[in-house]
């Protein structure tokens, strides 16, 4: 499985309707999802997925012929779970479709279980790409991180869940992992979590692959927080963890993003939740201060990439951020246009 920050052809995101959780905050959601896709679409292509009766503003856009857009029933639009999985086999690139089931039954999934196969179905990827039925296995883009180099990580909380694989021991679904994303080892992070996430603890909202011996992760440093203990223990455990080449591996903590509160709860606000493309890195931001000192640590990890931040407060208020809603799509994938 590559790594994120290997070379890609494009992006998948799917565009909110009003039978999303969005319906009563769609322009709101819709304006940041404007953002997201210019900002993408300055450095390479999007695939959108709009249903029947949508009405995609694709002439707004700056680079409205690098968005392709695809009709396509949707639960929602978390592209980054119910996407393809995309690992390479040799020279042969494979796009894997795991069970999606709403994060562990919490949430209508019936169409978007069927997304990567639909996608296949109306020749979006390219023809040398083959889809690869692994539907007997729930598995979500979020909840594992590649180095590119055969190294899996991942958390216990989520794959151990007892609604994804529950009947699967910890030993099984690492093989699993292994067999199907061509994996020499599988890193576990046992602990960490943010308040108001319903992914049982991706790892995409704690610790992130930057490149090969990088980690960026969340850091609290408020001992009043009620995410202090996990976190630290997060941290340890990391700082515990070795490269496939034995050794310790650059640890660049990000700040725990401020609070933020929707009806009184606190909603899973992160900086881990960034996407990186083609030269540049997209950070979301939540109007804090804290923003400007996510996206000064991020230029230093990303020193050949532009890190462009973009106002994510709508999408956690459904719980979610930046990369929640987009999934990667690598180099040889994409379908030439015409």
């Amino acid at each position: 499985m590559p790594g994120e920050w290997a070379p890609q052809d494009g992006v998948l995101l799917a565009w909110p309707h009003s039978d999303t959780d969005w319906a009563q905050m769609l322009k709101e959601v819709r304006e940041c999802f404007v953002n997201i896709i210019e900002a993408i679409t300055t450095f390479e292509q999007v695939v959108v997925l709009v249903s029947d009766e949508n009405n995609f503003p694709i002439h707004q856009f700056t680079y409205s012929e690098r968005i392709r857009t695809v009709n396509c029933l949707t639960n929602d639009t978390w592209a980054r779970d119910f996407g393809p999985i995309f690992v390479k086999e040799g020279n042969k690139i494979v796009g894997l479709d795991y069970k999606f089931d709403g994060w562990g039954l919490k949430f209508a999934a019936n169409e978007d279980n069927l997304i990567t196969s639909r996608l296949f179905e109306k020749n979006v990827y390219s023809p040398l790409v083959k889809r690869e039925n692994h539907l007997n296995f729930v598995l979500e883009g979020g909840s594992i991180e590649s180095d590119g180099q055969g190294t899996i990580l991942t958390t216990t909380e989520c794959l151990m869940s007892a609604n994804r694989n529950g009947a699967l021991h910890q030993e099984h679904i690492e093989e699993k992992l292994k067999t199907s994303l061509g994996a020499e080892r599988v890193l576990w992070i046992d602990h960490g979590f943010l308040t108001g996430d319903d992914t049982d603890s991706h790892v995409d909202t704690l610790a992130r692959f930057c490149n090969s011996d990088t980690i960026a992760y969340v850091k609290c440093e408020d001992v009043e927080d009620e995410h202090y203990s996990a976190l630290k223990k997060m941290e340890q455990q990391l700082q515990e963890f070795q490269t496939g080449n034995g050794k310790s591996y650059n640890l660049v903590p990000l700040p725990m993003a401020d609070a933020v509160y929707e009806d009184g709860h606190r909603l899973p606000a992160t900086y881990a939740n960034f996407l990186i493309i083609n030269e540049a890195v997209l950070l979301p931001f939540y109007k804090s201060p804290k923003d400007q000192e996510a996206k000064a640590i991020l230029e230093n990890v990303f020193p050949d990439r532009k890190v462009i931040g973009i106002d994510c407060l709508a999408l956690i208020k459904q719980h979610g951020s930046l990369h929640c809603v987009t999934m990667q799509l690598p180099e040889g994938t994409m379908k030439e246009k015409g």
